[in-house]
């Protein structure tokens, strides 16, 4: 039976992973390869929601090669990206398991199996 504290220390873990999925791509891959061996269920679900908004900037990435209306799409795009990185950081530290505005439940969706 596990007591309080431990559990609190299980909790714990999986927050600063998930919380280290939204830090740069880098982060993610730290947090990719940290939850591999625990396989924490709350990491788990920010890493699969910080891997869509990593996929959503490459996409971003390669529309702004396009001139002016790749550019337009590109800016408006990273604002947006912004507010739903911040809410998923948010959400990370509050320890919740809410899907990032917009595209949030298409990423659980897309990334169920990993």
């Amino acid at each position: 039976m596990e007591t309080t504290e431990n559990k609190t220390a299980v909790v714990s873990e999986g927050k600063n992973i998930a919380i280290i999925a939204y830090i740069t791509i880098i982060g993610l891959i730290i947090a990719f390869v940290m939850n591999n061996d625990k396989k924490d269920a709350f990491a788990a679900y920010h890493i699969k929601q910080s891997l869509g908004l990593a996929a959503t900037a490459v996409a971003l990435g390669i529309i702004g090669i396009i001139p002016i209306l790749g550019w337009i799409i590109n800016i408006l795009g990273i604002l947006v990206l912004l507010y739903m990185w911040i809410i998923g950081l948010m959400n990370a530290f509050n320890e919740k398991e809410n899907p990032v505005p917009f595209l949030g439940e298409k990423f659980e969706i897309w990334f169920k199996n990993i």
